[in-house]
């Protein structure tokens, strides 16, 4: 069996110096009128079903629709899943925009984590580090039930998640940013969080001045390109407006 990549789309957004989310419906809205330096962005969790399992690769900002629905949950029950249904939530890294729909507050007022039956991999160094950093491009309260919930598995630099799927610290957008790649049934998907977070990116030479290290992050988009061109990886952006995943 193949393996099936299923885009959450939470929509768009723009983001600017402020780091704040800011809604953007191209009928309505003009990206020049938004703040000077104002990015576009998709904020796009994945579901990957492999070998019985439903992983979800990151967590989008954690919205609650108008009902108080998490919209990652109601993504997610449109294509007949449950979230209960997900065996596994898999971390690139616990900016905002990626880890705000790690825990949520139920309808009985209750912090806790949105996938009560998954296990959560994230690194170790990455959530020590979001810690230490805070606010504003970590949200404590987001992802501060893991500290010491048995149903975190702690990465290292480097390894695998089961028999198909391997790790590595990759640094370049933050300090211990962790890129995935999935190998199956003769299929090789690759998920590179904010490392690799559209097509684009990978086509040309790009310094982003939102990383921590632009140039590494430049550098490994490269190598990445390189290798996925050799490979035929197909590869996952989840910023990408467009596109939500390609083939080089």
């Amino acid at each position: 069996m193949s393996i099936q990549i299923i885009p959450l789309s939470e929509g768009v957004f723009t983001i600017g110096h402020d780091k704040i989310f800011h809604p953007f419906d191209h009928q309505k809205h003009v990206l020049h009128e938004r703040a000077v330096g104002s990015l576009l962005v998709e904020i796009q969790p994945f579901l990957v079903q492999l070998n019985g399992l439903n992983i979800l690769f990151d967590t989008g900002l954690g919205f609650k629709l108008p009902d108080g629905t998490l919209q990652l949950h109601k993504n997610l029950l449109d294509h007949g899943i449950s979230p209960n249904d997900i065996h596994q939530v898999i971390l690139s890294h616990l900016h905002k925009d990626h880890a705000g729909g790690i825990s949520y507050i139920n309808e009985l007022g209750i912090h806790t984590l949105s996938f009560p039956n998954a296990m959560y991999y994230v690194s170790q160094l990455e959530f020590e580090y979001a810690l230490q950093k805070g606010p504003s491009s970590y949200i404590l309260e987001d992802f501060a039930l893991l500290k010491n919930s048995h149903q975190v598995e702690w990465l290292s630099t480097k390894g695998k998640i089961g028999e198909a799927i391997i790790y590595e610290e990759d640094g370049g957008h933050c300090p211990h940013h962790t890129s995935f790649l999935l190998q199956a049934n003769n299929e090789s998907v690759f998920y590179g969080g904010d490392v690799v977070p559209q097509l684009k990116q990978l086509k040309i030479k790009y310094i982003a001045k939102y990383d921590y290290d632009g140039k590494r992050s430049m550098e490994l988009r490269q190598a990445y390109a390189h290798k996925g061109q050799e490979a035929n990886w197909k590869f996952l952006f989840y910023h990408d407006v467009k596109h939500p995943f390609a083939i080089l």
